[in-house]
């Protein structure tokens, strides 16, 4: 099904990028850190254009080039707040790829559509990063565990895209990103080593605040009512995880088994706390806490960053930031 919408995507590519400028999609120039304007005429004046597909990837460049943002058109195509596992590109979006000097993408299975883009680039000196590539050995399959809701079988191993969930990935993926950077504007490469190397240190403050808060955690497992991204996290802090579907799971209604096995699971664990991903349906946590014993477990959410808009991040929403959140609400979650 998304082959054949993304022909039809394709067919369209040479009219409409014969007229669209910036188009829909958010840009730096849309909007700075801080939310503000920038003049009208600051993409066009641009040296650099970056394309990205996804909040995290655009928030670690946007720390990367710091104060020569001027420099450089950053846009972030998933600014809707869809979901990356049903994100289309519309024409628009593949004409700016086809002229980016650097395109950034995750590279899993929701990404099938990238290499028939890629083919359209008219800038044939592209710096193109794939997330999962970048990252080798570091990346895993997904995982069923013990409870959770099995999809059908899939023809080869599918590997997890939310790699951004992990601190010790972003370290990692920040610095290939920099290195890239550097590559296209070496002028200014000290720069951006200074401002990759700051950005990294709070990382690593951050991961080692999770570490500090897991390994005083009373308890070392934690259970999702719904999808479960979190699996990078979980590995990182040597978490136990119980869900209802593996974090690329299409499934939205969870069976009767599901939901008694992770109920017990919860009242065999005593956890306080039924987590949930960002959205607005969490029925599937509501009926593991009314098939429990005490009933009277909270319901808290983790933001895996796959809903964000150009209005959030106009307000200020960071991935350090999101990260915060969500350990506040592991550390609930432990204790």
């Amino acid at each position: 099904m998304k082959n054949r919408i993304f022909g039809l995507v394709m067919a369209s590519v040479l009219t409409v990028s014969a007229f669209c400028g910036c188009g829909a999609s958010m840009t730096a120039s849309d909007s700075d850190q801080k939310g503000g304007s920038a003049p009208e005429n600051a993409a066009n004046a641009a040296a650099y254009s970056i394309v990205c597909t996804t909040f995290p990837q655009y928030d670690w460049i946007r720390n990367i080039i710091g104060g020569d943002s001027d420099k450089f058109q950053l846009t972030m195509l998933l600014d809707q707040g869809m979901d990356l596992h049903s994100y289309q590109p519309t024409a628009e979006d593949i004409a700016k790829i086809a002229d980016a000097d650097m395109f950034v993408y995750v590279g899993g299975e929701s990404d099938g559509w990238v290499d028939s883009a890629l083919k359209e680039a008219t800038n044939k000196d592209m710096k193109v990063v794939n997330m999962l590539d970048a990252l080798g050995t570091a990346v895993k399959e997904e995982e069923v565990v013990p409870g959770m809701q099995a999809e059908e079988e899939e023809e080869g191993p599918e590997y997890d895209e939310h790699v951004w969930l992990s601190l010790k990935n972003a370290v990692a993926l920040t610095n290939v990103l920099a290195d890239n950077i550097q590559a296209l504007d070496p002028d200014n490469k000290s720069d951006y080593m200074e401002n990759a190397g700051k950005y990294v240190d709070e990382l690593n403050d951050l991961d080692g605040r999770y570490e500090l808060t897991v390994s005083k955690g009373k308890r070392q497992a934690i259970l999702f009512g719904d999808r479960f991204p979190f699996r990078y996290m979980a590995d990182d802090y040597g978490l136990t995880y119980y869900a209802a579907f593996v974090g690329c799971s299409a499934e939205s209604e969870a069976s009767f088994e599901t939901i008694t096995f992770l109920a017990q699971k919860v009242d065999e664990l005593k956890l306080p706390v039924i987590l949930t991903i960002e959205g607005a349906d969490h029925s599937i946590a509501e009926s593991i806490k009314k098939t429990t014993d005490s009933k009277n477990q909270e319901i808290l959410t983790m933001n895996s960053m796959q809903s964000v808009t150009a209005k959030t991040v106009a307000d200020g929403e960071t991935y350090l930031n999101v990260m915060e959140d969500n350990l506040n609400v592991l550390s609930q979650a432990l204790n």
